[in-house]
């Protein structure tokens, strides 16, 4: 059987989350989901927030919440440098929807004094914590 898989990294200005050969890899990307295979062509993309998943060489889908950044495709091996990311298993449920209650209270209060784009930022990233853990619902 021939091998398709190719390395895909994970860096965050704390630590490398990830490195480890995989065989298919989607990223949230500016315009919309982007996905990578091996060989796929040179390719230099930013990131939205949202959740990037990937087949490992045993076959299992993994998950990962990522916050901005950028992924960079050359020679078989996926970089992503994203401002945070966590795998899905280490998420704090919990504390995620904490978080998403508080940002959707705020949106949907009408004080002058709130940051509304601050606000839809930390609803976006705690639906993405969610989503990679396998916690979210509607």
């Amino acid at each position: 059987m021939a091998d398709n898989t190719y390395l895909l990294e994970v860096v965050t200005p704390e630590r490398v989350l990830q490195s480890k050969q995989v065989s298919f890899t989607v990223v949230p990307a500016i315009d919309g989901e982007l996905g990578i295979m091996k060989n796929h062509a040179p390719l230099v993309a930013a990131l939205n927030i949202g959740v990037l998943r990937y087949v490992d060489e045993s076959g299992s889908q993994n998950k990962m919440a990522v916050s901005g950044g950028f992924i960079e495709v050359l020679d078989n091996e996926a970089r992503v440098l994203a401002e945070t990311a966590e795998h899905g298993h280490e998420i704090d449920v919990l504390r995620a929807k904490a978080a998403r209650e508080r940002a959707e209270k705020r949106l949907q209060q009408r004080a002058e004094n709130i940051n509304y784009a601050r606000a839809e930022q930390a609803l976006k990233r705690a639906i993405a914590r969610l989503k990679a853990a396998g916690a979210y619902t509607d």
